[in-house]
């Protein structure tokens, strides 16, 4: 006799069947979709350049849970623990500063051998890794600029910072197998408001132009690009904001990064999908929480998480998409906040991609506004928990809430110990 999950799981698919939709396909194409795990989340964004130096440049971290990962040995340890509770095999998200090395390297002169370990990994892991230079927390980014700096000599330091990481990018790539996306990112801008708003700008674009200028094989490395509307430091006035990045991303073709928590909380990047996704080839998005300000909590499954991911369904956008994690709580467990966020991303788009999608177009090109909002409604009352309980169980990852048993052990096995 089938187990209760497999029951359920039959049953479910019953109900999916009556509005045409073939589950079994929903799961085998949900596999096939990687989630790019953010590093930063084990270790607080501290990073092995220089752990006794703090965060600066509009990053902040708040808690102090015992245990998070002090080497990159740990960080590996504790990313292996958290790929092993979520289902389907997914990719690392890694920055500049979790280089490997005995002696400090200064960032404009990072090399792929100083990343060799986490190759190493990532092979035996069968992990893709993302790439992104480290433009904060370091003291020629103390004054709030890097790529957009007034000074030439600082401004050519990220430069060349940048341009190293393109290749690191482009090696992690060329190793794998697997197209690596390297994302630039700065923090550049005011906390009050500037009389010149387009000086910064134009040093900026000239930066990435000059960043961007060798050609790199695009099977290895993709270059994306980040906004933000403001961040701690950059209140009034953000130098890379969405409208200039659209505007580059779309003039140079690159990809433009999306991230949840870097818009007004009132503001959803759903709708911006479809809408950029008509001038730039490709978007990289940060699936994070912002609650209040750009605080990139973890991500729980809300109605904007399953928006993201019913647009990226609904619009066919997700061979055209690349979808990682930006969230860094040292409040609780951060093993589990790997694996919550990951899991509800993964929730979300199994959700999507349960949609009765060509009944739902049908009824909204008839006119039919009336049934479309009803078989919206009626969706979200029909049993998808059991469609992924049955995922996990297919994947050999703990059902429902049965992975916090194998978090608890862990910590007290390894993470009490340091």
């Amino acid at each position: 006799m089938s187990n209760p999950i497999e029951q359920a799981y039959a049953l479910a698919k019953e109900r999916y069947a009556a509005l045409g939709v073939d589950v079994d396909a929903a799961l085998q194409k949900l596999a096939t979709i990687p989630i790019s795990l953010h590093c930063w989340q084990g270790d607080d964004v501290g990073g092995f350049e220089d752990p006794g130096r703090g965060l600066s440049g509009g990053i902040m971290t708040t808690g102090n849970y015992p245990g998070k990962a002090r080497t990159a040995d740990e960080l590996r340890q504790d990313l292996d623990m958290a790929y092993s509770l979520i289902p389907g095999t997914h990719r690392l998200n890694l920055h500049a500063i979790y280089l490997e090395t005995d002696q400090k390297v200064p960032r404009n002169e990072i090399q792929p051998e100083h990343f060799a370990g986490w190759v190493d990994w990532a092979k035996a892991n069968h992990h893709g890794v993302d790439f992104n230079p480290t433009c904060f927390s370091h003291p020629l980014a103390d004054d709030g600029f890097t790529l957009a700096h007034p000074d030439a000599g600082i401004r050519q330091f990220w430069i060349e910072h940048c341009m190293a990481s393109r290749e690191i990018g482009a090696y992690f790539g060329r190793e794998l197998g697997s197209t690596a996306v390297t994302n630039v990112w700065i923090p550049d801008g005011y906390k009050d408001t500037p009389v010149d708003r387009l000086g910064p700008r134009q040093r900026l674009q000239d930066a990435l132009d000059q960043v961007f200028a060798k050609p790199l094989d695009p099977t290895h490395n993709l270059d994306a690009v980040e906004c933000k509307l403001f961040g701690i430091g950059s209140e009034s006035y953000v130098v890379g904001s969405h409208e200039f990045y659209l505007g580059y991303a779309s003039s140079r073709q690159k990809l433009l990064c999306l991230d949840a928590g870097h818009f007004h909380p009132t503001e959803t990047i759903a709708d911006k999908i479809s809408a950029v996704l008509l001038y730039v080839p490709e978007l990289l998005l940060h699936v994070s929480r912002g609650v209040r300000w750009d605080s990139d909590h973890v991500v729980t499954l809300t109605d904007e998480l399953q928006a993201i991911m019913q647009e990226l369904v609904r619009g066919n956008f997700l061979g055209r998409t690349h979808i990682g994690l930006d969230f860094f709580d040292a409040s609780i467990n951060r093993v589990a906040a790997w694996t919550i966020g990951t899991r509800n991303a993964l929730r979300a788009l199994l959700m999507a991609l349960l949609e009765p999608i060509d009944q739902l177009r049908t009824l909204e090109a008839a006119g039919d506004f009336t049934a479309r909002l009803a078989l919206l409604e009626a969706l979200k009352g029909l049993p998808f928990g059991a469609v992924w309980d049955q995922y996990c169980q297919q994947q050999n990852v703990p059902v429902g809430y049965a992975f916090m048993d194998e978090i608890r052990g862990y910590e007290k096995k390894v993470l009490a110990n340091r």
